[in-house]
């Protein structure tokens, strides 16, 4: 009787591995079509990374020019029109469709501006292989930061010509772009406008013209404080940018 119940043991075996043998790949695609189905599901399902839009109403208010605090929605960076450091004009339409940051500087500030200069240049060596991204710095003195020494400044800092544009001009179409369209800058009493304390922000910029996030431009990689980002988190988050797009 056990002889018997092992024969039949071994035939079963034997039927079993015949049958997964004759529907081999029937079965192997069926796996394969189920690890692609739990892989989409998964994907489908997962919250996609995105990033805040923001709106003067979202920022501090003394960043912000009076005549635009309320503003909720529908926040874009007005078209701007200046002279990089190689005498180009350049204008809204050199950053059309294309994922920028921006800060404000100016070439003799001994404080904030080396380490957001040089934070700036890191991240250009971070993306200086992607035609989607590029960078912009308006000189808060463009009475003192001539194209000439604009020049000076960009070849000590390496900057490259086709991803940075330092630019300058006139002095009041400089601030009110900063107040009003980047919202970055604290003044103080009214009559002191264009007496302006730049801040240490880099602005995110997406490729429709909107603020995607603030950031310490002084901070490299420092841990932060009260939910400020540093630049590599702007480096992660253009990356989600890019994701977006």
């Amino acid at each position: 009787m056990l002889q018997f119940e092992n024969k039949l043991i071994i035939f079963a075996k034997k039927k079993m591995l015949s049958f997964f043998k004759k529907y081999r790949y029937f079965f192997l695609g069926l796996i394969v079509f189920s690890v692609v189905t739990i892989i989409l599901f998964y994907n489908a399902l997962k919250p996609k990374e995105s990033l805040p839009i923001f709106n003067p109403a979202d920022v501090n208010p003394e960043l912000v020019d009076s005549t635009v605090q309320y503003v909720e929605k529908y926040h874009t960076i007005d078209n701007f029109s200046f002279t990089n450091q190689n005498g180009k004009t350049i204008t809204q339409k050199d950053y059309e469709g294309k994922i920028y940051i921006a800060d404000f500087f100016f070439t003799t500030c001994q404080s904030i501006c080396p380490k957001m200069t040089n934070n700036m240049a890191w991240l250009q060596s971070k993306i200086k292989d992607n035609p989607k991204i590029k960078l912009l710095s308006f000189s808060v003195t463009p009475d003192i930061d001539s194209v000439s020494v604009l020049k000076k400044y960009a070849l000590e800092k390496g900057v490259i010509d086709s991803k940075w544009n330092l630019l300058t001009g006139d002095k009041k179409d400089i601030y009110y772009l900063a107040r009003k369209s980047f919202l970055v800058v604290k003044t103080g009493k009214p009559e002191e406008l264009y007496d302006m304390v730049h801040t240490e922000n880099f602005v995110l910029v997406d490729s429709k013209k909107r603020i995607r996030g603030f950031y310490d431009g002084t901070n490299l990689d420092q841990p932060t404080k009260d939910g400020v980002k540093n630049v590599t988190q702007l480096l992660k988050d253009i990356n989600i940018l890019l994701k977006e797009n």
